[in-house]
């Protein structure tokens, strides 16, 4: 009887020996801890494998902020520009004032007036609107007696006392008669104004003798009473 129950003891001791021999512990997975890598852990007949394994990065899902009023875009409006209709004031206005112009006949046998409108915006454009009228005339009868040709090269007035500086070219001259005309239309014209008490005629700055070699010229002319 007792020889049974060692028998049986032994066994059960064999086989628990040979069950403890045939399962091997399962070694633990190494993992690396790191950004963005993971390790895969395989058993193959008793022998453990690891396999690394690459994560995808992850995306970035940080929400962007959103401007007050959430979705609804901001928008601007422009008040619609007023077109003004008002014109704008000019610092000086044009005034207007008929005055007496002479000229000559074809013949040049006397002096000629007619009346002339000039408009000017101040006493040294007045001076030259009148000079430009003893250049052109709407009547074919009355000659000028001051050529398109000549220039006005400026206009002073000071205290009573008128000064212009012309530019006469040659084809600009007349005989004796035409010269002397040509001054007292200019004498004439100008003294009409009653704030000139004197008249100077320059040719290029200077003062000559003569206009157009016939006639002296006087530095300044006056007004004859």
């Amino acid at each position: 009887m007792n020889k049974k129950i060692w028998i049986a003891a032994l066994l059960v001791t064999v086989m628990a020996v040979a069950a403890g021999c045939g399962s091997k512990p399962t070694a633990a997975p190494n993992q690396t801890q790191g950004a963005g890598t993971e390790n895969n852990v395989t058993e193959v007949e008793g022998e453990t494998i690891t396999e690394p394994v690459t994560a995808e990065p992850e995306e970035n899902t940080t929400p962007t902020e959103s401007t007050e009023g959430g979705s609804e875009e901001a928008t601007t409006t422009t008040p619609p520009s007023e077109t003004s209709t008002e014109k704008p004031a000019t610092s000086e206005s044009n005034e207007k004032k008929t005055i007496t112009v002479f000229y000559t006949d074809e013949e040049e046998l006397e002096l000629h007036k007619a009346s002339a409108e000039i408009s000017y915006a101040s006493d040294d454009a007045k001076y030259k609107a009148a000079f430009e009228s003893l250049q052109q005339s709407k009547d074919a009868k009355l000659v000028p007696l001051w050529s398109k040709e000549i220039e006005l090269k400026s206009v002073q007035f000071k205290d009573g006392a008128l000064t212009l500086d012309i530019h006469m070219p040659d084809t600009a001259r007349l005989g004796a008669g035409g010269e002397s005309y040509a001054l007292d239309a200019l004498k004439q014209t100008f003294f009409q104004f009653d704030e000139v008490k004197s008249l100077d005629l320059l040719v290029d700055g200077q003062q000559t003798e003569s206009l157009m070699g016939h006639v002296d010229l006087e530095h300044p002319m006056t007004r004859s009473e």
